[in-house]
């Protein structure tokens, strides 16, 4: 049996990656743009985006599950249970959704205390936070329904939502910045609209997109579906997922800080390597993504020999483009590190870091690729598990013990990433060549056939 079109790793993981980079680049000239207002204004965006990420953990836990779940269905042929898990997902999102939201626009003041913001900057934060924070149903909403809809076999889609979404984005601020067009010179509270509005009108467009998604078009009535059993489903593969996002998340806040107490320009240049390994990062990401949705779909389907090899084949495929990618960034470093800053000192930390980014991005494939087959069968208990002791352990504590304790620096902390990233990878492969959940289905679909005598599929 061949594998769908629409379940290629190609087909699937091509639009992952342009959605990630284009927007990885309409950030980036989001940031510009919203630097012509002020530095403070840059600093209010910057930390207010860490908060809504960081709140948006919540719903990935039900979306992400959801969309294992529903790639799973579409395997199985089970249509109907992924309309109604993806009912589900999306019903959660809007009432988590529409709960941040009151609360970002009703606890402004609390919240820029909470995170110890300047004086200066609270009236700025505060104007930023009501209006984007209240539109985190919107948020909430865009993220459930591109993970669905994803997850369908659709990864264009969202892809093409997304690039618009953005474009209007950069269009609406620079008219509400520098006042072109016709529009008030606004400044940051223009640039608060502008993302506001253009988050609405990609929600509209993942809604019509979401409602032609299934076999059978949803309707207002499927809206009140409800099924205990599958949303059990979606929690035991998801809260371990939340976890397993939040602790990152934590870690490598530490990690900033503990740079930060090192020095300056040691953080200038993490924060430049941060972009220049962001390109790597979406590479093996986006074949990561892939693999994940053609492995639950294969999964679904019964065809266990399949989804196995398939984790093995993307996950060289992956280490081959983010090597080799590493590979060119150390090459012509220099001369994109001088893009940035003409601090010799900065440039110099940076070829060095770019060094061990030759290690770090092939092991972080390694766990992103692996970690995606496991997650697509619905072992996410074991990933959490493996990564937080990882993650707690090796990745924080060893770059507080080698980077400050033993004042190796920024080289010291780099050096205890990769040992998280390659710890975490001794852990995985030999849990994936042990097929737990691959061996269990087969024995399943044995037992389905009613014949004892059918030989499993692995």
């Amino acid at each position: 049996m061949v594998v769908e079109k629409k379940f290629t790793l190609w087909a699937l993981a091509w639009p992952i990656f342009i959605e990630m980079f284009l927007q990885f680049l309409l950030g980036t000239a989001d940031t510009l743009m919203v630097s012509r207002v002020s530095d403070d204004a840059v600093a209010v965006v910057g930390i207010s985006n860490q908060l809504f990420s960081a709140m948006i953990i919540v719903i990935m836990t039900i979306a992400g599950g959801a969309g294992v779940l529903i790639a799973q269905r579409f395997g199985a042929r089970k249509t109907e249970d992924a309309r109604k898990i993806a009912v589900m997902a999306i019903n959660f999102a809007i009432v988590v959704g529409t709960v941040l939201s009151i609360v970002l626009v009703s606890g402004t003041s609390w919240i820029t205390r909470l995170l110890q913001l300047p004086d200066e900057l609270k009236p700025l934060a505060a104007t930023y936070i009501s209006i984007v924070g209240g539109g985190m149903v919107l948020t909430s909403l865009m993220t459930s329904l591109s993970t669905v809809i994803r997850n369908t076999g659709n990864t264009r889609g969202p892809m093409y939502i997304a690039f618009g979404m953005n474009v209007v984005h950069i269009v609406m601020n620079y008219c509400f910045i520098f006042g072109a067009l016709g529009f008030p010179k606004w400044g940051l509270t223009g640039v608060a609209i502008s993302t506001l509005t253009s988050r609405t009108l990609a929600t509209l467009v993942l809604i019509v997109l979401f409602l032609f998604a299934f076999e059978r078009r949803l309707e207002w009535r499927d809206m009140w579906t409800f099924d205990r059993g599958l949303f059990k489903e979606v929690l035991r593969i998801g809260w371990p997922m939340g976890i397993n996002m939040a602790s990152w998340m934590l870690t490598q806040l530490l990690i900033y800080m503990f740079i930060a107490m090192i020095g300056a320009k040691e953080l200038a240049a993490r924060t430049y390597m941060n972009s220049l390994e962001s390109f790597c990062f979406m590479l093996g990401y986006s074949i990561a993504m892939g693999v994940q949705i053609q492995i639950a779909h294969l999964f679904g389907a019964g065809r266990t020999r399949e989804a196995y090899s398939a984790a093995y084949r993307a996950l060289w495929i992956g280490l081959s483009v983010v090597t080799l990618n590493a590979l060119l960034l150390f090459i012509f470093g220099r001369q994109v590190l001088t893009l940035f800053t003409s601090d010799p000192q900065i440039i110099e930390i940076g070829i060095t870091l770019l060094v061990l980014n030759l290690i770090l991005q092939p092991c972080k494939m390694l766990n992103m690729g692996m970690g995606g087959a496991l997650t697509a069968v619905g072992d996410t208990r074991f990933l959490m598990a493996s990564a937080l002791s990882s993650m707690w352990i090796i990745a924080a504590g060893l770059s507080y013990v080698l980077g400050i304790e033993l004042k190796w620096g920024v080289i010291g902390i780099y050096i205890a990433m990769i040992s998280d990233e390659f710890l975490r990878g001794v852990f995985i492969v030999p849990r994936w060549m042990g097929r737990k959940y691959l061996n269990k289905a087969g024995r399943e679909k044995a037992q389905s056939c009613g014949s004892g005598a059918m030989a499993l599929d692995v």
